[in-house]
């Protein structure tokens, strides 16, 4: 099988990449079959060979995720929700209403608090004046 991905070079702690086509059994900076674009992270420069992308792509090749994301944003392929998205935002969803109930029952219970306090300090004022 053919695979989109991610072939490093450039210095240590300044890598860069080049958009690949290669075996899915060769290693990440083996020989590809060929170069497809260009991608430097510290800059967020992205260079894309549309039509070899295209060739490959109706070939049946398969972009790991990061190529995916590339392809996306340079709108050769459609966006595609993920499983793994659609379960983070339901926990997050679930999260947030959880963490909003708990703020909502702290709210009341410092309020029923302060009525209590305040109706305490009535009374003791009352008696206070009252003797």
């Amino acid at each position: 099988m053919i695979k989109l991905r991610l072939k490093r070079f450039g210095k240590k702690r300044e890598a860069s990449f080049r958009l690949v086509a290669c075996n899915s059994t060769s290693r990440r900076d083996g020989r590809p079959l060929e170069e497809l674009g260009f991608y430097n992270p510290r800059t967020k420069e992205t260079r894309l060979d549309t039509e070899a992308l295209r060739l490959r792509l109706s070939q049946g090749a398969q972009p790991t995720d990061v190529v995916r994301t590339l392809l996306e944003k340079g709108g050769l392929i459609e966006k595609q929700i993920r499983s793994a998205e659609v379960v983070g935002k339901a926990k997050q969803a679930k999260i947030r209403e959880e963490s909003a109930k708990k703020a909502k029952l702290e709210a009341k219970s410092k309020e029923a608090k302060a009525e209590t306090g305040a109706t305490e300090k009535a009374e003791a004022s009352q008696d206070s004046s009252d003797s």
